[in-house]
C-alpha cells in the first residue's frame, strides 16, 4: 500500500486534503476514489498520537489537489531500539544525498551537516537553506518506502566550532563517538560491547574527505567524545558513517 508523509493532525473519521507533494505522487500513481494509501504524521508537533500510521482511502481526485478521509490507526513503530544522531562534515557531489537517504533507512533520528577545515562542500545562506530543505525532502521519501513513521530531523548547515558550541555537557544516558583514525583509537565494536546497558542515545560525529584535522579531534575529545575506528581499511566518508549506523542501530 503506498505510503505517504502528512505533516498535520490525523484524526480517525476526518476529511482533509493532502499536502501538495503527497497529492501529485498519488496523481502520478494514477489512484483513483476508493483505492486506500496509508498516512503518517512524522511525531508532527500537536498531533494526537504522534507515531504510528493510519489507513486512508481517497474519497476525490481533483485536477491539483487529493481528497482524503482517514479511518483505522496502527499504533506500529518500525524505530531503532537507541537514538543515534549523526554529525559529519558533508561529502561532496550527489554523496549527501545518498547518505541522507541510507541513513534515514538504517534508523538515524537526526543528522547535522557540518563544515569543517578539510570539507569539500562549503555551503552558506540560501545556498545552504535550500540544500538543507532538499535533504529532508529526501529523509521524508526514504521514510514513505522504508516504513519509518518518525522522519529524521536534518538539522542547518553549521560549522563544526559553531556546533560544538550548542552541545551540552554529556549525560549518563548518552555515549559520544568520534570516528578517526589516531593511534589508540578503539573499535567500535568493542566500545558498544563495554557501554552500560543504560545508554539511551549516541551521538557520533565522522569527518569529510581527508577527516577532521588534529586540531579538530582534539577540540572534539575534550568535549566527551571517545575515539574510535571502524578497522584497518581508510573508508570514503559517506560510507564510513553507514557503517557506524549499522553497528548503532
Amino acid at each position: 500500500m503506498p505510503r505517504f508523509y502528512c505533516p498535520a493532525p490525523l484524526i480517525s473519521g476526518d476529511s482533509l486534503l493532502l499536502p501538495p507533494g503527497a497529492a501529485r505522487h498519488v496523481q502520478v500513481l494514477r489512484l483513483q476514489p476508493g483505492d486506500t494509501l496509508t498516512l503518517f504524521n512524522g511525531g508532527f508537533e500537536g498531533a494526537l498520537p504522534t507515531g504510528g500510521e493510519f489507513e486512508a482511502t481517497i474519497l476525490r481526485m481533483g485536477r491539483s489537489d487529493v481528497e482524503v478521509k482517514i479511518g483505522v490507526f496502527t499504533a506500529v513503530e518500525r524505530e531503532a531500539s537507541r537514538a543515534v544522531h549523526l554529525a559529519l562534515g558533508m561529502p561532496a557531489n550527489e554523496r549527501m544525498d545518498w547518505l541522507v537517504e541510507k541513513a534515514t533507512e538504517l534508523g538515524v533520528a537526526s543528522i547535522q551537516p557540518l563544515i569543517t577545515e578539510r570539507s569539500v562542500l562549503r555551503l552558506s545562506g540560501e545556498r545552504a537553506g535550500k540544500k538543507q530543505a532538499h535533504w529532508q525532502s529526501i529523509a521524508i521519501a526514504a521514510c514513505e518506502q522504508c516504513g519509518r513513521n518518525r522522519v529524521p530531523v536534518v538539522h542547518a548547515v553549521m560549522g563544526l566550532a559553531q556546533w560544538s558550541k550548542t552541545l551540552s555537557p554529556p549525560q549518563g544516558h548518552e555515549m559520544r563517538y568520534l570516528l578517526s583514525l589516531r593511534a589508540g583509537s578503539q573499535a567500535l565494536a568493542r566500545g558498544l560491547a563495554d557501554s552500560p546497558g543504560r545508554i539511551e542515545s549516541f551521538r557520533f560525529l565522522s569527518g569529510p574527505e581527508g577527516g577532521l584535522s588534529e586540531a579538530e579531534e582534539l577540540a572534539t575529545l575534550a568535549q566527551g567524545f571517545a575515539a574510535v575506528t571502524l578497522g584497518p581499511r581508510v573508508l570514503r566518508a559517506e560510507t564510513a558513517a553507514l557503517a557506524a549506523l549499522t553497528l548503532l542501530t
